[in-house]
């Protein structure tokens, strides 16, 4: 994040503390996508990748006051956003996972080229949303949010050996997974 991004953040976060709708509101246009891509990678359905990203985005609201505002704002969102999505997964039976048909048209040019990449596409990405909760979490956090071993920590209120070792077993379980599909 930019100098000018954590100044922003700090600036509108303040003015949020203070009572600024519109403050929060800055702050929330600004990490929608991340919130939401957190949701609906964990969730794997868009309503209720929606639901968990607003919610997220009102339990953040009334926690404001506990944020330490020299930490940056995005990957304790996505924390929140993380916990909020694993505590609902746990919560409901393992179940079949429908994927989003949309993201899974591949780009125009050779078909035969284009079929393969779709399916391969969609067998990871099956692939990980049959992974258990944690594994899933960890695989989204790491590969598709970019953060650090230590950001995923902090994000699933883990050790860094667990992160580590549930991010060796994903990778391990998904390479098993991808392998008996081949």
């Amino acid at each position: 994040m930019s100098d000018s991004t954590a100044g922003d953040d700090w600036e509108w976060l303040s003015r949020a503390r203070r009572g600024d709708p519109d403050a929060y509101g800055l702050i929330v246009r600004r990490y929608q996508t991340a919130v939401f891509n957190v949701c609906y990678r964990l969730l794997h359905d868009r309503a209720e990748a929606e639901d968990a990203a607003q919610e997220a985005f009102i339990r953040a609201y009334t926690r404001l006051e506990t944020f330490d505002l020299e930490r940056p704002f995005g990957p304790w969102i996505k924390r929140v956003a993380a916990n909020l999505c694993l505590n609902r997964l746990e919560a409901r039976p393992p179940a079949a996972v429908e994927l989003d048909e949309e993201r899974d048209r591949a780009p125009d040019g050779d078909p035969e080229s284009a079929h393969e990449q779709t399916e391969s596409a969609q067998a990871v990405r099956a692939a990980i949303a049959s992974l258990p909760p944690r594994y899933r979490a960890a695989i989204e956090l790491r590969h598709f949010q970019s953060l650090s071993y230590a950001e995923i920590a902090a994000a699933l209120d883990l050790p860094l050996s667990d992160v580590k070792s549930h991010l060796f077993r994903a990778r391990r379980l998904l390479a098993e997974k991808l392998k008996r599909e081949t």
